[in-house]
């Protein structure tokens, strides 16, 4: 049963390896989380392995929610994180753990649902990934050995996460708000991505692809409500049927 008190969700971006689900599920109980989803892990699921090294936190294995892409196991949260040693040319909010546990502890206390994505062991997310996160939490590693495995990543954020003592009545005042969930974020990043490929914005093709991405990443970092988010598709709804008056 999942531990009663509010808690930012872990989410395992495409995990390779069962031991080291089972070593991050036990660093997370550790320090009392047990949100865990897993996101197409490469060796399929159950895994006896993750079991076996979980030792004592089999609990979260049990009740561990699996994913087939990385936004259906961020489609319901308002506010995500990615950890990555790099911030890869993608302009977001730069955070230290102890820093972007701080934010999630204030946007929880006052009603927003948060997450953190981690990457593959081998290649760390790709930018697809990164670009659906509203903020990067940087650890100020050696630059010439920035490498983190999992658990150790799972638990350095469980550490600053469980250190947090803001008071449960404390509100953040940027953080309140009828903020925009991540599958609204994702319908209104389709709906332009549709609109401006039918207006051939996307040229040349060699950098379509890349242009899209920062389109995505760009919305990612706007905190938008439902009425932004609303207004937003309202102005490119009017901008089609403009122009097509202007055809006719």
């Amino acid at each position: 049963m999942l531990s009663p008190d509010p808690q930012p969700a872990f989410v395992l971006i495409r995990p390779q390896m069962g031991e080291n689900i089972g070593a991050a599920a036990r660093a997370m109980w550790n320090f009392g989380l047990d949100r865990m989803r897993i996101v197409a892990p490469r060796d399929g699921w159950p895994n006896q392995k993750a079991v076996a090294m979980a030792s004592g936190a089999g609990r979260l294995l049990d009740e561990a929610q699996l994913f087939d892409d990385t936004q259906g196991a961020i489609a319901e949260c308002d506010y995500v994180y990615a950890t990555t040693a790099r911030p890869r040319g993608l302009t977001k909010p730069v955070l230290t753990p102890e820093a972007a546990m701080q934010d999630a502890r204030a946007r929880i206390v006052a009603g927003g649902k948060v997450a953190v994505m981690f990457g593959p062991e081998r290649s760390g997310m790709e930018n697809d990934d990164i670009a659906r996160a509203n903020a990067i939490i940087s650890v100020p590693v050696n630059p010439d050995f920035p490498s983190l495995n999992l658990a150790q990543c799972t638990l350095l954020l469980g550490y600053e996460w469980r250190r947090e003592t803001v008071p449960t009545d404390a509100v953040r005042t940027d953080a309140v708000g009828d903020w925009a969930a991540q599958i609204e974020i994702e319908k209104l990043s389709t709906h332009y991505e549709e609109r401006l490929e039918a207006a051939g914005f996307f040229f040349p093709e060699a950098k379509a692809e890349n242009m899209k991405v920062n389109l995505r990443n760009l919305w990612s970092r706007m905190p938008m409500t439902r009425t932004d988010v609303q207004m937003l598709h309202g102005v490119m709804r009017q901008m089609v049927r403009w122009k097509e008056r202007g055809d006719d």
